[in-house]
């Protein structure tokens, strides 16, 4: 009886101890996506007024080729 309880309790322990790991790992992974999130929106932030300049030249460029003959 005694040796079942150690035995659960052991298994316990370690169901315990791949619980908080796999709880860590997630926490490490949760800041690293954060962290790329915020990289990314930047990257976004960067790029949008380079593709609102190629897009009012592609604009401009069609009104140009339309208004010839």
């Amino acid at each position: 009886m005694l040796t079942n309880m150690i035995l659960e309790f052991h298994q316990l322990s370690e169901k315990i101890r791949k619980l908080a790991e796999l709880t860590h790992t997630l926490r490490r992974e949760n800041a690293d996506l954060r962290h790329r999130t915020i990289a990314f929106q930047d990257e976004n932030a960067e790029l949008e007024p380079r593709i609102d300049e190629a897009y009012q030249r592609v604009v401009a460029l069609l009104e140009k080729m339309q208004s010839l003959p």
